[in-house]
């Protein structure tokens, strides 16, 4: 009976594999005949660990939007590689968008989800608002803050899970020797001037990262349409989540419907992708806590 249960699971993930396949086949077909242009894409930015996944799977649940529910690192990086721009930063400069750039993020989305309007998640995008504004000027833009503490502690710890973080720094022309050697892949990002820091304390790296795309965001901010512009602190969000939701999609004309509303109702029972339980102020209770104290001048004033 076991192995009867095993293999129906099988042919039904099989069936469902080629069944997806066909689908974004037959999309392909349909965008080569008539092509289309995203409509109002929504991209949620903020710097690694900040709680962007939280918004993005929750906007992911809409019927509306189109979601790879997954980081689209890689499909962004293919567009423009790091090793053409020197390793410098994974800042797409907004020189770079293009016709062509507009017409291949399009036919990925709506090929991969068959929907015009779509979510997408990728905190290297972060750095690159101005380049995804040129490409969509009818973007809306979802920016998540959290208090350096508790989102500098997360990176921290976060730089301790290269294998999950820093896998795309396998060919990185530097040498990381971060904390005497004890971090020697590079995670999250790369911001100008990431190469005077490799051989530095990871609470100095983190604050760097941390400094530098709030940084970029809070400068883009000032080129976008108020009314493309959301923002939201991490710590409103997990203390109210339904209110703070349902403005966000408000904001984003997303409808909040009856299942997006019972979804925020149990959102924080279930963390994604986190180290340890939701909460705020964690770093005064996390053994980086003296780490975090002595970098928090460098970042003062950036969680406004």
């Amino acid at each position: 009976m076991k192995k009867m249960n095993e293999l129906s699971e099988k042919i039904v993930k099989t069936l469902k594999y080629y069944r997806k396949m066909l689908a974004i086949d037959f999309r392909s077909i349909l965008y080569s005949i008539n092509k289309k242009r995203l409509e109002k894409p929504i991209f949620i930015i903020g710097c690694s660990r900040a709680g962007t996944t939280l918004v993005y799977k929750t906007f992911s649940e809409s019927s509306c939007l189109g979601t790879l529910q997954k980081e689209t690192h890689d499909f962004w990086a293919q567009l423009h590689p790091l090793s053409e721009r020197n390793w410098d930063s994974h800042s797409i400069d907004r020189t770079l968008a293009s016709e062509k750039d507009r017409d291949i993020v399009t036919h990925y989305f709506y090929t991969q989800t068959g929907k015009k309007r779509i979510v997408d998640k990728n905190n290297q995008n972060g750095l690159s608002v101005p380049y995804l504004y040129k490409l969509f000027p009818d973007a809306h833009f979802v920016f998540i803050k959290r208090n350096p503490g508790d989102n500098i502690d997360s990176l921290i710890k976060g730089w301790n899970k290269a294998g999950e973080f820093g896998t795309w720094a396998d060919n990185l022309p530097e040498t990381i020797a971060i904390d005497n050697g004890k971090y020697r892949r590079w995670c999250f990002f790369l911001a100008e001037g990431w190469r005077q820091l490799t051989k530095a304390n990871i609470e100095e790296v983190c604050a760097f990262q941390y400094k530098a795309i709030n940084e970029a965001i809070l400068s883009a901010k000032k080129t976008i349409p108020t009314e493309q512009w959301h923002e939201v602190s991490y710590e409103m969000l997990i203390a109210n989540p339904i209110d703070e939701f349902k403005k966000l999609f408000e904001g984003c004309c997303v409808p909040f419907d009856n299942a997006i509303e019972e979804h925020c109702r149990t959102i924080l029972d279930k963390p994604y992708n986190t180290f340890s339980e939701i909460g705020v102020e964690k770093w005064k209770k996390s053994v980086n806590r003296e780490k975090i104290e002595r970098i928090l001048p460098l970042v003062a004033g950036m969680n406004q």
